[in-house]
Parts: structure tokens; sequence; C-alpha cells
């Protein structure tokens, strides 16, 4: 199977920067789009930004200008470079990956999710 695992996450004051890293890992796998999530205490899931196999790109009006996305596809590897962070931004991050398993004969498309990585700004 695979596994998502995110890093980069903490505690950060306003105006800071932090950048998110999302390693996909397994094997017989092959990576389509690619996305950050986030979600804040008592609020829903939102999405923050997607990217493409082909690296286009999409932000929620949030973000954008302040967030991008980025991905290495020889590492498997997913980014997200924040800056000029908002307490609203505090939220844990989750990345997420669409799949192609293929053990065999024969592929599944799953999507895939990392555990998730705390952010707090302070203000």
């Amino acid at each position: 199977q695979v596994q998502l695992v995110e890093s980069g996450g903490g505690l950060v004051q306003a105006g800071g920067s932090l950048r998110l890293s999302c390693v996909a890992s397994g094997s017989n796998f092959r990576i389509n789009a690619m996305g950050w999530y986030r979600q804040a205490p008592g609020k829903q899931r939102e999405l923050v930004a997607t990217i493409t196999s082909d690296g286009t790109t999409s932000y929620a009006d949030s973000v954008k200008g302040r967030f991008t996305i980025s991905r290495d596809n020889t590492k498997n590897t997913v980014y997200l470079q924040m800056n000029s962070l908002k307490p609203e931004d505090t939220a844990v991050y989750s990345c997420n990956a669409d799949i192609l398993f293929c053990p065999g004969i024969g592929c599944t498309g799953s999507r895939y999710w990392g555990q998730g990585t705390q952010v707090t700004v302070s203000s």
C-alpha cells in the first residue's frame, strides 16, 4: 500500500513562514493530483491548494498570494510554502494524493491521506 507522511508544522508568529512537506512511500504506485487541506477547531475541513501531475495549481482565495504549492515527482513529495501567516491560518494541515496502485495485473485508484500536522500562528 501507500502511506503519506507530513512534516514541517509548528508554532510561528503572525507574518512568519512555514514549509510543509508530504512524502508518499510504498511501491507499485503512480501519483496523480496532490493537495493540501486544513481543518481548524470547530470548523469544516477546507481545501487549501492542489497541484496536478503536470504542475497546474489552484488555491483557496484565502491563501492566494501567500501560499505556494509545489511537488517533486522524483521524490514523491508535495510541499506547501506558507508566507505572511495569519492567526486564522491556525489549523491541522493534511495532504492527500490521488494514487494509482498497481501491485500486479490491473490498477486501482484511491485517494490517500496523511495524518496531519499542526500549524499554529500566534498574534
